[in-house]
């Protein structure tokens, strides 16, 4: 050894002499540059485990064998007496009739749920502390909340580069930051609204599952955050609950649409593809079916004004009238489509006889619902609290309305209607009512703002194009939950909506189509935030929801 490192000594030294010491140093290249640190990536928010208020029953440990002869029946003795014998023979009988009741029991389980339900009964994963503190949150809310007072047109109505109202919303915008974060839902979000209570950040989302999670999304957390920087970087904000007032608990009951009660902020309308629309109030602790259409999925829901009538949209191409008043008497459902889904109705804030469609068949359609045959359907029979079954108006009976003329039935029940380059997947009123804003998978946002004069004139629009038309990605494929642009409901700022990106931002446009804001935080989000809304009287309030049940909170960073 000591002669290989002495040979190798002299080398050295004799390649120094030739001056050859370095000359294999650029053979291979010059040496590789350190590769930069790499971007820190988002950590998807970890739900807390929550602790028992009771403890856990230990799991029952079983055998790993078992033995052929007990798998065969039990051993018949060829000494019993009779009465031993009868005695076994009921006793399997008993076995029998309960295996069959229990078997009855997983089938009705599988079925919707048409009965009144207790909140303790929708909240099966909540214990009793956390059931009575969502029934206190929901009791400190202002009952009348929810009663919206329309104050017209705010916005300018011309593109004029320097509105003020436009430049401070831009600027109130850029200052939203990610506050808050949770999973709220098992699974992806399908719908969402944000309550109009102004001292907590109420929100209610829907999933594909059926189930309803309420987010307090800046309550104190009831389990303390370890100390750890990774434990506080995915630690969730605010307080959620989650109820299942729908069901079963499969994709066959996703919930479509949650509306706030106008009438009574602690109550809630919730339509589901289990084919009902449900009225849950947190004042009664009951939830209540209202309707229900037979094998017929249920997209949408609107509620007027004055909180006592509604609209349903369903995926047969139906559009139902319901009077909540009455909910066992007036209830008329018209097949405004042949067959085509309709996947979005809207009712006009100001003239809620105008509605809004969107459907599979390309085309928004603006309606004058005073215009459609049998609105107040006589019935004889007595008024009930069931669910009402609708008076049905066919397809073929409507289709003469659409082209009446001047003097003749229907004349003006078909306004307008526009044809997108696929598929509608939304159209809202503002609060205005007279902005729309529709969105499609022909990969375009469009805006429309529509003069008063128009809208109350009888006669159909001779003109209904939009006056913008927005560049935006929506193809979102099966896993994510279609993009809807949705309208700020506050009638005192510059007219302005959000909407999901598929780069993981979410943008924010006004009514001219000019860009307010992207918010977005490479940090903490990791996935589209498909569904979004904003609340109804705060303008720097706005959450989204992606496709895991993960909910994000955009408020200013301090306040």
């Amino acid at each position: 050894e000591r002669e290989r490192l002495a040979n190798i000594a002299h080398n050295k030294a004799l390649l120094a002499q030739l001056k050859l010491d370095s000359a294999g140093q650029g053979f291979f290249g010059p040496k590789p540059a350190p590769a930069p640190p790499k971007e820190k990536r988002a950590k998807p928010v970890q739900p807390a485990r929550k602790r028992r208020s009771e403890p856990a029953l230990p799991e029952r440990v079983m055998p790993t064998r078992s033995s052929s002869r007990l798998k065969r029946g039990a051993y018949e003795d060829p000494n019993e007496t009779p009465d031993a014998k009868k005695r076994r023979l009921v006793t399997r009988r008993l076995q029998e009739e309960e295996n069959m009741r229990e078997i009855e029991r997983q089938i009705a389980a599988s079925r919707p749920r048409h009965h009144d339900l207790p909140l303790s009964t929708l909240a099966l994963k909540e214990d009793r502390e956390s059931l009575e503190k969502l029934s206190a949150t929901m009791r400190g809310v202002d009952v009348d909340g929810a009663k919206r007072s329309y104050l017209g047109d705010v916005g300018v109505e011309e593109d004029v580069k320097g509105d003020p109202g436009l430049e401070e919303l831009r600027e109130r915008m850029a200052g939203l930051v990610v506050r808050s974060r949770a999973k709220v839902t098992e699974d992806r979000i399908y719908s969402a609204t944000y309550h109009p209570e102004r001292t907590k950040d109420l929100i209610f989302f829907g999933d594909k599952h059926g189930q309803l999670g309420i987010w307090d999304a800046q309550a104190s957390p009831d389990e303390p955050v370890d100390d750890d920087d990774e434990a506080q970087e995915t630690a969730e904000g605010g307080k959620y609950w989650r109820l299942q007032p729908h069901w079963p608990a499969t994709s066959k009951s996703s919930i479509s649409s949650v509306k706030i009660d106008p009438l009574n902020a602690q109550c809630v309308y919730t339509t589901a593809y289990d084919c009902t629309l449900r009225h849950t109030s947190f004042e009664s602790g009951m939830s209540r079916e209202i309707f229900s259409l037979e094998n017929t999925l249920l997209s949408t829901v609107d509620v007027a004004p004055n909180g006592q009538e509604m609209w349903i949209s369903d995926v047969q191409g139906g559009l139902t009238h319901l009077d909540v008043r009455e909910p066992g008497r007036n209830a008329v459902r018209w097949s405004i489509n042949e067959k085509e889904k309709i996947g979005c109705v809207s009712i006009n804030p100001t003239s809620p006889h105008l509605l809004l469609t969107a459907s599979n068949d390309r085309k928004i359609k603006l309606w004058d619902s005073r215009k459609l045959p049998h609105l107040i359907q006589a019935n004889t029979k007595p008024a009930t609290s069931e669910p009402a079954e609708p008076f049905y108006v066919d397809y073929d009976d409507l289709l003469p309305l659409y082209d009446a003329t001047a003097g003749k039935p229907g004349y003006g029940l078909l306004k307008a209607q526009y044809q997108h380059g696929a598929s509608a997947s939304s159209a809202y009123w503002d609060p205005s009512g007279r902005k729309i804003v529709s969105t499609s998978y022909d990969d375009h946002v469009r805006v429309w703002d529509l003069q008063g004069d128009s809208l109350a004139r009888e006669a159909p629009f001779q003109v209904f194009k939009p006056r913008r038309q927005i560049s935006h990605n929506c193809q979102t494929g099966r896993w994510l939950t279609i993009l809807r642009a949705q309208w700020s409901p506050n009638p005192d700022v510059h007219p302005h909506f959000t909407i999901g990106n598929m780069e993981h931002s979410l943008d924010v446009f006004s009514h001219t189509g000019e860009v307010i804001a992207q918010l977005y935080d490479s940090t903490k989000i990791s996935a589209v935030q498909a569904v979004t809304c904003s609340h109804p009287s705060i303008v720097e309030r706005a959450v989204s929801g992606n496709g895991s049940g993960r909910c994000i909170l955009w408020a200013p960073a301090e306040e």
